[in-house]
């Protein structure tokens, strides 16, 4: 074999490394939760290594315009690279109605932020909510005003958590 300029031998010339096969993880950013209103939306946040989550606000909707602009400066303002929507399911794992809206709002939030959305169970996280701030001694009018966003964080916490987040179907139907 004759030698080649770069001075290997034909046979002996280095390969390109193969491309990266593509990643099933959504890019690198916060996971948003979020916790289905027809008037108030939970929202909850996950720090940028996705270990934990926190409460981030009670949104009162304000129409699709209004809440469009909402969610887009969230994107913007805490770099959100995912959004989970929790999925209100029956006891038996079949989904109820109020799942149905939010599986349309997780669809229109993905189109109007260009970030995609996944769903999970979110079945006991309002029930658990209301019992953790129950124990604290706070006052209804308090509770009220912080459920949804602890409803929120308390799903988020669990979808870190599952070994079934990045799947099509809703979280843990157990």
């Amino acid at each position: 074999m004759t030698d080649e300029p770069n001075g290997h031998r034909a046979s002996e010339v280095p390969l390109s490394p193969l491309p990266s096969p593509v990643s099933p993880l959504p890019p690198p950013g916060r996971v948003a939760g979020i916790d289905f209103g027809r008037v108030r939306i939970g929202i909850a946040i996950s720090n940028p290594e996705r270990t934990f989550a926190s409460p981030y606000e009670n949104f009162t909707r304000r129409g699709p315009e209004g809440d469009a602009r909402r969610f887009r400066r969230l994107v913007e303002e805490e770099a959100v690279a995912l959004w989970v929507v929790g999925l209100p399911v029956h006891l038996d794992g079949r989904e109820s109605a109020i799942s149905h809206e939010a599986r349309q709002f997780g669809d229109w939030l993905a189109e109007v932020t260009a970030v995609p959305v996944e769903f999970f169970d979110e079945r006991f996280s309002t029930s658990e909510a209301h019992e953790l701030m129950k124990d604290t001694g706070m006052k209804h009018s308090q509770r009220k005003r912080r459920l949804d966003m602890l409803a929120a964080q308390i799903m988020l916490a669990a979808y870190l958590q599952s070994p079934s987040k990045g799947k099509a179907a809703p979280g843990p139907l157990d």
